[in-house]
């Protein structure tokens, strides 16, 4: 089973931009497919952003789309997470997720997740 620790979070001003990077270990990082979720307080956890193995494809949930890019080097068994424009509801807690599955997102579609790190954007 693969480990992932993300690193990036903080606080932000609505128009900011952040950069959240995820590093994996334990297992062949170019076998899966990876993906970023959050959760806002009082919601349940929400898909926002995912790529395919070898980083050719990606989906994006649509609050996020011309904002957020997902970009993955398997170099460096790291999935990153580009944030452009925040906006006050984009805080949350955000999860990287390592899975199995293209094109999922659902959280059952993701087998691996990190601890979470806070973003929190003011207006």
């Amino acid at each position: 089973q693969v480990q992932l620790v993300e690193s990036g979070g903080g606080l932000v001003q609505a128009g900011g931009s952040l950069r959240f990077s995820c590093v994996a270990s334990g297992s062949t990082f170019s076998s899966y497919v990876m993906g970023w979720f959050r959760q806002a307080p009082g919601k349940e956890r929400e898909f926002v952003a995912a790529i395919s193995w070898s980083g050719g494809r990606t989906y994006y949930t649509d609050s996020v789309k011309g904002r957020f890019t997902i970009s993955r080097d398997n170099s460096k068994n790291t999935v990153y997470l580009q944030m452009n424009s925040l906006k006050p509801e984009d805080t949350a807690v955000y999860y990287c997720a390592a899975g199995s599955r293209l094109g999922g997102r659902q959280t059952t579609d993701f087998g691996s997740w990190g601890q979470g790190t806070q973003v929190t954007v003011s207006s």
